[in-house]
């Protein structure tokens, strides 16, 4: 009878070798057993190893799975020792992997051979199982495998009542098997080809945007441009008005501006001799830069003011800064400026820019300053 029922799983696994399709996973495995207390194990427990086979087709989510399981060393209380071997074949369901985990379920039965039997204690007997457990890989062709198991065995021992057993073991899978030529022509990638068609960009003004992009096709060489291939304004200058508004180009670095990119603020540094509005020679070129600017730029205009330093009486210095000032009106005039875009004004003795109890002071005040202001 035992010789028929080992033939059963081993017919099985004889049958499954030879399918078309094979993917197998062998698990060695090591465990513990704890025994139900009637059938007079030593402490209830001993150790056992396992070897089970797992054959997985993709035509079924329910696996056959053929396991040994044996038990070398069982120590009886008072009767010597035995092995216990255990064939089994179960029925193996695999959940869908939750992160890189898969869980199982299985159950199944098979037979369990006592080397050494004790009459209606421990016996030979058919047995049934049911279990679960995990696998979590950690190589292409290895996975950590952990499971628990619900034997329970019914012999002619204790009034054919069952013999419970509770098994916890961990292991190895190794999975391994030929694929058909089926399943490799089904995993083989499909090449699709593309065509591609080739196009000829072109730059024609050299500014790195192409032809197509390109807003401003006609931009000068070394211009620097935005994403639409337009010059982008520069300030060359450095005075904060970008070139295309800037109306004095050339404003020296520093220099207060308005909107325009032009001086606020001009001063001829013309000086004059005491009780003097004569223009001196040395002041001839301050009048033609500034007459220069003027002409070429007619639309702002200038307040020419005259100063003198605190000689005199107010009344009397008050004249002499208007003299002064109608003095540089008329050279500017004489060099080609309009004289709508110019005003005389005399302050006297106002608002001096160094100390009149000093000749050097008062040299110093007897001055022309010129406000800009844009019409």
């Amino acid at each position: 009878m035992k010789k028929r029922l080992l033939l059963i799983p081993a017919l099985m696994l004889g049958t499954l070798c030879v399918a078309n399709e094979t993917n197998f996973e062998l698990s060695p495995m090591i465990g513990y057993n704890v025994a139900e207390g009637n059938i007079g194990i030593k402490d209830d427990d001993h150790f056992l190893g396992a070897l089970e086979l797992q054959y997985n087709s993709k035509k079924s989510k329910i696996s056959p799975e053929l396991s040994v399981l044996y038990s070398p060393n069982v120590d009886y209380d008072g009767h010597g020792d035995t092995s216990i071997t255990r064939t089994l074949l179960n029925g193996v369901y695999s959940f869908d992997k939750i992160a890189k985990v898969t869980p199982f379920v299985k159950a199944g039965l098979g037979y369990e051979f006592v080397s050494s039997e004790v009459t209606n204690y421990n016996e030979d007997g058919v047995v049934v199982d049911a279990g679960a457990g995990v696998k979590i890989p950690f190589a292409p062709s290895w996975a950590f495998k952990a499971e628990a198991i619900y034997l329970a065995k019914v012999s002619s021992a204790h009034n054919s009542n069952a013999d419970n057993n509770l098994i916890t073991m961990v292991g190895l899978t190794y999975s391994f098997g030929a694929k058909t030529k089926k399943e490799v022509a089904e995993e083989k990638p499909v090449v699709e080809t593309i065509e591609q068609e080739i196009i000829i960009v072109k730059d024609s003004d050299g500014d790195g945007i192409y032809d197509e992009l390109d807003k401003c096709p006609n931009t000068p060489a070394d211009s620097t441009v935005n994403i639409n291939g337009c010059r982008i304004n520069l300030d060359d200058d450095h005075d904060g008005v970008l070139n295309s508004k800037d109306a004095c180009p050339n404003t020296p670095a520093g220099e207060a501006v308005n909107i325009d990119g032009c001086p606020v603020t001009v001063t001829l540094h013309i000086n004059f001799a005491n009780n003097s509005a004569k223009i001196n020679d040395i002041s001839n070129k301050e009048l033609d830069k500034y007459a220069d600017f003027l002409t070429t730029y007619k639309n702002y205009s200038a307040k020419i003011v005259g100063y003198t330093d605190s000689r005199a009486s107010a009344s009397y210095n008050k004249k002499l800064s208007q003299r002064r000032a109608q003095a540089v009106v008329k050279a500017l005039i004489e060099r080609g400026v309009n004289a709508s875009q110019l005003k005389a004004v005399g302050m006297g003795e106002a608002n001096p820019v160094a100390n009149n109890a000093t000749a050097k002071g008062r040299a110093q005040n007897r001055r022309i300053e010129a406000e800009l202001t844009r019409d």
